[in-house]
């Protein structure tokens, strides 16, 4: 089994220009352990200091929400493609609209 992970544009700076990886898992949290495994610069761009995953950080399989497909329990099929999309926030705060921390590391 195979699922075809795109990465988004702003993640490329950590990943060496890769776009996108093939990935053997299974459902999001082994998802997210071989993109860490991967590209180890992306950890802290995909979890918070507890290793949650950041609340802005979106998984979409099909161009379908993960949260509504059951989010960690969902099941990969064989062929499908997940998108990991950064919501990006718009105000005056002075965080960082990537990763959303004052004191960010993403640049």
């Amino acid at each position: 089994m195979s699922v075809k992970v795109v990465l988004p544009n702003a993640f490329q700076k950590h990943t060496d220009g890769a776009r996108e990886i093939e990935s053997k898992a299974h459902n999001l949290p082994e998802l997210i352990v071989d993109i860490e495994t991967t590209f180890p610069a992306l950890k802290p761009h995909l979890r918070d200091e507890q290793g949650q995953v950041r609340r802005f950080i979106n998984f979409y399989v099909n161009d379908e929400d993960i949260r509504f497909l059951g989010n960690e329990k969902y099941a990969f099929q064989d062929g499908d493609e997940v998108l990991v999309i950064p919501s990006i926030a718009g105000g005056s705060c002075s965080c960082c609209s990537y990763c959303g921390q004052e004191d960010c590391v993403c640049y």
